[in-house]
C-alpha cells in the first residue's frame, strides 16, 4: 500500500478510475431522470467521452512515424476490427467519414458509434485481454494493461440502458474537445475522488448498518420485553405471596400478644394474691414481736419482783447472756438478709424502669411492692429501736440482777421454758425468711419470662415492620418496572415506525434500481396516494407496492401476483392487470 500511494503511475490509474466510476454513474443517473434519448450536447455524456479518453490515453506509448513522434487512440481501438468481425462496420463508417482526418478524431468518433451500438463494453473487454497486443500500444502501468482497465469495462456494462442519438458527421472532433475548468485539478487531486467514493460507500454502509442494527435492537428489545413481562408476572405472584404471608404473620402476632396478655393478667392475680399472703406473714410477724415485747416486759417485771434470787440470777444471767448474744447474732442475719431484700428490691425496680410501655401495670404493681418493703422497712427500724430499748432495759435488769441473783434462782426454769419457746418462734422466723426468698427467686424467674416474651414479640414486630419495608420496596420496584415496560414499548413501536419506513425506502430504492434497469417508467411514491386498480387510499395498514412490470403503484389485494420478467429471472410483483396481460402472452405465445 505504501508502494502504490509513492508511485505516481498507480495513483493516477486509482485517480482515473475513480472518475470513471463517477462519470458513468452520474451519467445513468442523469440519463434514467432526463426519461429520453441523449444527443451530443448533454453534458455529463461529453464529461464521460473526456474521462474516457484520458483512460486511453493514460500510458500510451509514443510511435514514431514520418511526421515526427505522436500518441494515437485509434491504433489500439482499430485493432478490436481484428478481435472481432461485428467491429468491423464501425471501423469502416469511420474510415468512409469525410470530416475527420486525424487519428485521434476517428477514435473519439469509434467511441460515439460504439456507445450507440451498446457494444462499448464489449469491444474493450476483448481489447484489454490481448496483452500481447495492448503492449506494443500501452506501457505496462497503463490503465489499460493493469486491474483498473478490467473494472472500468465491467463498469461501461450499466451504459446499455442508455439510448443515445448521436451525430458524428456534423461534429467537429479532430479538434480538442472543451474540458470542465475543475478537470485537471481534479486529476491532480490525489485523494479527493477516493475520498468521496469512500464517503458514498460509507453511507451506503451505514444506511444499511443502521438497518440491521434496527433490525437487531427490534429483536434484542422484543425479547426483553417478553422477559420483562415475565419478570413483572413473577414479582406480582410473589407480591401476593408475600401479601398472604402478611396477613397470615399478623394474625399469628395478634394471636400471641392475645395469648401473652391473658398469661400476664393470669401472672398479675397469682402475684397479687402472693403479695396478700406476705402481708399476712409481715403482720403474723409483728403480731409475735409485740407478744414477745409484752413477755419482756413480764420479765422484767417479775425479775423486779425477785430480787432476793441473786444466786440463781447469776446463772440465769450466763444463761440470758448467751441467749441474748445469739439473739444478736439471729438479729444481725436479719438485718443482712433485710438488706439483701432491699438490694433485691432495688434492682428490681432500676430493671423494672426500662420495661416498655406495654408493661406499666408491672410497673405499678412493683412500686407498690416497693412500697410495701418500704414499709416492711419501716416496721423492721421501729423492731431495731426497739431492740435497742430492750437493750437499755436489758442493762438495767442486769443491774438490778446483780443485786436480786438470789431472788431469780428459783425462775430459771421458767425462764428456760420461755427460752426454748423463743428459740421456736426464731426457727419458726427462719423459715418465714426462706420461703419469702423463694418466692422472691419465683418472681424473678417470672419477669425473665416475660421480658423473654416481649424481646419475642419485639422481635416479631421489627420482622413485620421489615416485610412491610419489604413490601413497599416491592411494590416501587413493580411500579418502576411497569414504568420501564411502557417507555421500553412506546420505544419499540417508535422503532417498528422507523424499521417500517426504512424498510420501505429500501423496498423503494431496490425496486426504483430494478425498473431503471428494466427501462420501464416508475412512478414515484409521492405521485400517487391510492391504488391504482381500487383507489383505496394508501395507509399504514395499506401500503403502496410497484408493478415490477408497468412500474404503477398498486395496493397489497391488487397486486399479490409474481411472475418472471425479462429484466429478472426470479419471480417478482406484478399487479392484476399485468398479470392478465402477461399471462395471455404466455398462452399466446405456446400456441
Amino acid at each position: 500500500m505504501a508502494l502504490s500511494l509513492r508511485d505516481p503511475m498507480s495513483m493516477e490509474r486509482t485517480n482515473l478510475l475513480n472518475m470513471a466510476k463517477l462519470s458513468i454513474k452520474g451519467l445513468i443517473e442523469s440519463a434514467l431522470s432526463f426519461g429520453r434519448t441523449l444527443d451530443s450536447d448533454y453534458p455529463p455524456l461529453q464529461q464521460f467521452f473526456v474521462v474516457m479518453e484520458h483512460c486511453l490515453k493514460h500510458g500510451l506509448r509514443v510511435k514514431k512515424s514520418f511526421l515526427g513522434y505522436n500518441k494515437s487512440l485509434w491504433g489500439p481501438l482499430e485493432m478490436v476490427e481484428k478481435l472481432c468481425p461485428e467491429a468491423g462496420e464501425i471501423a469502416a463508417s469511420v474510415r468512409d467519414l469525410p470530416g475527420l482526418k486525424t487519428p485521434l478524431g476517428r477514435a473519439r468518433a469509434w467511441l460515439r458509434l460504439a456507445l450507440m451500438q451498446k457494444r462499448l463494453a464489449d469491444y474493450l473487454r476483448l481489447l484489454i485481454t490481448r496483452k500481447d497486443l495492448l503492449s506494443d500500444f500501452y506501457e505496462n502501468s497503463a490503465v489499460m494493461v493493469e486491474e483498473e482497465g478490467a473494472v472500468i469495462v465491467g463498469l461501461l456494462v450499466g451504459l446499455n440502458v442508455i439510448d443515445a442519438n448521436l451525430c458524428v458527421k456534423g461534429e467537429d472532433l479532430d479538434t480538442q474537445v472543451s474540458q470542465p475548468p475543475h478537470f485537471t485539478a481534479i486529476l491532480d487531486q490525489k485523494n479527493y475522488v477516493e475520498e468521496l467514493n469512500r464517503q458514498l460507500n460509507s453511507s451506503v454502509h451505514g444506511l444499511q448498518g443502521r438497518v440491521d442494527n434496527l433490525e437487531k435492537s427490534n429483536s434484542k428489545l422484543i425479547e426483553e420485553l417478553a422477559i420483562a413481562k415475565n419478570n413483572i408476572i413473577k414479582l406480582q405472584e410473589e407480591n401476593h405471596q408475600l401479601r398472604n404471608e402478611n396477613t397470615i404473620i399478623l394474625m399469628k402476632a395478634q394471636q400471641q400478644l392475645v395469648v401473652t396478655q391473658v398469661d400476664v393478667d393470669v401472672e398479675l392475680d397469682t402475684f397479687k394474691k402472693s403479695r396478700q399472703g406476705l402481708d399476712e406473714m409481715y403482720n403474723e410477724a409483728r403480731r409475735q414481736l409485740r407478744e414477745e415485747c409484752q413477755l419482756r416486759q413480764d420479765v422484767e417485771n417479775e425479775l423486779v419482783v425477785q430480787v432476793s434470787m441473786k444466786q440463781e440470777m447469776d446463772l440465769a444471767m450466763k444463761l440470758l447472756e448467751k441467749d441474748i448474744h445469739e439473739k444478736q447474732d439471729t438479729l444481725i442475719g436479719l438485718r443482712h438478709q433485710l438488706d439483701e431484700v432491699k438490694a433485691i428490691n432495688v434492682e428490681m425496680y432500676s430493671k423494672m424502669q426500662t420495661s416498655d410501655d406495654g408493661m406499666k401495670q408491672k410497673n405499678d404493681m412493683i412500686t407498690r411492692l416497693e412500697e410495701k418493703t418500704n414499709q416492711i422497712t419501716a416496721t423492721m427500724k421501729l423492731l431495731e429501736q426497739r431492740l435497742q430499748e430492750v437493750d437499755r432495759d436489758r442493762w438495767t435488769a442486769e443491774d438490778g440482777a446483780r443485786k436480786f441473783k438470789q431472788d431469780f434462782v428459783n425462775k430459771a426454769d421458767s425462764l428456760q421454758k420461755q427460752v426454748a419457746q423463743r428459740e421456736k418462734q426464731r426457727l419458726q422466723l427462719e423459715t418465714d425468711l426462706k420461703i419469702e426468698k423463694e418466692w422472691q427467686q419465683t418472681l424473678q424467674n417470672n419477669l425473665e419470662k416475660e421480658r423473654d416474651i416481649v424481646a419475642q414479640l419485639s422481635a416479631e414486630a421489627q420482622q413485620i415492620n421489615g416485610l412491610k419495608k419489604e413490601f413497599h420496596r416491592l411494590q416501587d420496584e413493580n411500579s418502576q418496572l411497569t414504568g420501564v415496560c411502557d417507555e421500553q414499548e412506546q420505544a419499540l413501536e417508535e422503532l417498528g415506525c422507523k424499521l417500517s419506513e426504512s424498510k420501505l425506502k429500501i423496498e423503494d430504492i431496490k425496486e426504483a434500481n430494478k425498473a431503471l434497469q428494466g427501462g420501464q417508467i416508475w412512478l414515484k411514491d409521492k405521485d400517487s396516494n391510492i391504488c391504482k386498480l381500487c383507489e383505496k387510499e394508501f395507509s399504514i395498514s395499506r401500503r403502496k407496492h410497484h408493478c415490477r412490470n408497468c412500474g404503477e403503484i398498486f395496493c397489497n389485494a391488487c397486486s399479490d401476483n409474481e411472475l418472471p420478467l425479462p429484466a429478472s429471472p426470479k419471480p417478482v410483483r406484478v399487479c392484476d392487470t399485468c398479470h392478465a396481460l402477461l399471462l395471455q402472452r404466455c398462452s399466446s405465445n405456446a400456441t
